[in-house]
């Protein structure tokens, strides 16, 4: 099953290191076997009645994956404040957790907000406040309930300043939750790629609304060719660049014009975006893992 992050988690940490990053606005030129692959995948595809089922089956499937794997699958992106310096302390105004509760369970108007969109088990947010950076309300939202759950029994989970909570961000539910323009920074890393293409627009629409003027969207996501879509074999493809894992999960592989035209298109400003090409080596195991990303900085204009 193709890894659904880094690619380097399956590598004793001794013998992998990392051969640094390669930004490019390039998509990667397939060789003459990689384009066989891609071709080798059309022969058997995804039925359209069993795609539509795992559409229907979403929220089950990632459900599954968080009873079975609980907290111990994806690493801590420790790595998020380097990319995103967004994130960091300084950038905000200081306040502590007994100045961010209010009553109804939000911050101050004053107090600076964020949503990690797909939460999963806390990946982000937890380093985020393990590294001192606790200068802003948090909102956690994921599809999976169970997820969610996790969230709020880790041991660094605090309500004061913190609120976790179940939804389909492709829907109006988490205006249940949360009100329009009343968010600084929103994270969608590793979260769009698991929806359907038909939902991408309806999605980002969603999270606009949800920003403030001036807020930013902070995003990562699986870019165009990368090892994992190259790996897949007959039997998994659904779409053009859009897969099924084994779990039942599923991940599209975008393009860099591509994510900068849908934030376009619903009214986002473009302050970068590029393909991120990265090589893990394990010298022991003589694997070298090429992973692609997309990578960007989204903004909705004051």
């Amino acid at each position: 099953v193709p890894s659904k992050e880094s690619g380097a988690e399956k590598f004793p940490k001794q013998t992998a290191f990392n051969l640094g990053d390669l930004v490019t606005d390039r998509t990667k030129t397939l060789t003459d076997a990689e384009r066989a692959q891609l071709a080798e995948q059309n022969k058997r595809m995804v039925t359209e009645y069993q795609a539509q089922k795992l559409e229907r089956e979403a929220r089950k499937h990632w459900d599954l994956f968080y009873k079975r794997n609980e907290t111990r699958f994806f690493k801590d992106r420790h790595w998020t404040t380097r990319e995103f310096t967004e994130l960091l302390s300084e950038r905000c105004p200081a306040v502590n957790g007994d100045e961010l509760q209010v009553d109804d369970g939000h911050p101050p108007t004053t107090t600076k907000t964020l949503l990690e969109i797909g939460c999963g088990v806390g990946n982000l947010i937890f380093p985020l406040i393990e590294e001192g950076h606790r200068d802003f309300f948090i909102y956690a939202c994921d599809l999976s309930p169970r997820a969610v759950e996790l969230v709020q029994k880790h041991n660094l989970f605090d309500d004061r300043y913190m609120r976790a909570f179940a939804c389909d961000i492709t829907t109006d539910e988490v205006f249940g939750t949360l009100a329009e323009q009343s968010l600084d920074i929103a994270t969608l890393i590793f979260v769009l790629s698991a929806i359907h293409p038909d939902k991408f627009r309806t999605t980002l629409s969603n999270i606009y609304r949800l920003m403030k003027p001036g807020g930013v969207v902070l995003f990562r996501d699986y870019g165009r060719y990368d090892m994992a879509q190259l790996r897949f074999k007959p039997g998994h493809k659904i779409a053009e660049n859009f897969y099924m894992r084994q779990d039942g999960t599923r991940s599209y592989y975008f393009a860099e014009d591509e994510i900068s035209a849908m934030f376009r298109d619903v009214g986002f400003e473009v302050l970068v975006n590029s393909y991120i090409h990265r090589r893990t080596i394990n010298a022991k195991e003589n694997i070298d893992v090429p992973r692609i990303f997309v990578q960007g900085k989204f903004r909705r204009p004051d």
